[in-house]
């Protein structure tokens, strides 16, 4: 017992950790690169404020997965890993990974589409891509457990309903 509570405790934390420097980085950081950019080029200045927009709007699905993994490891911890709430905080975490990707590919439609010639644009194009793998895959990851613990739910219940 105390094995299962430990392991969910770190991954608890980890899931905070996961957290923090993304909002270090909105709250802190990307505030003042926007302001001293939109000083340095005024005529594009408007650019600066769209890009923290949209970075923000990115966040939120960000932490609501992030949320919704640290009520899956809470359920868990309460020994109701097989129930609607999982499976729910399964697909809200599914959910939000394909959201992440569609975002991170209208944004770099944007970008190609905004910056055309004399901009390198490739270190944030390969840092979105690398973005959308990672994302893609906690999609599927996520997919996958929520199909295998909604059959193990069907299955359950219709074992309650045998006996």
């Amino acid at each position: 017992m105390k094995h299962k509570k430990g392991s969910t405790l770190f991954l608890k934390s980890v899931i905070i950790l996961f957290g923090i420097p993304v909002l270090a980085l909105g709250l802190f950081w990307l505030p003042g690169v926007a302001s001293r950019d939109a000083a340095a080029h005024p005529e594009s200045s408007y650019l600066s404020y769209l890009f923290l927009i949209y970075v923000y709007t990115l966040c939120i699905p960000y932490y609501a997965a992030l949320y919704q993994a640290y009520r899956l490891l809470t359920n868990i911890d309460q020994h109701q890993a097989f129930s609607e709430s999982s499976i729910r905080a399964l697909r809200t975490i599914k959910n939000c990974a394909f959201t992440i990707v569609l975002f991170l590919v209208l944004g770099i439609a944007a970008i190609m589409l905004m910056f055309t010639g004399k901009e390198d644009i490739t270190g944030i194009i390969t840092l979105s891509l690398i973005s959308i793998f990672a994302s893609s895959t906690i999609a599927t990851f996520a997919a996958v457990l929520h199909r295998l613990l909604q059959k193990a739910m069907d299955l359950q219940c219709e074992n309650e309903l045998t006996v």
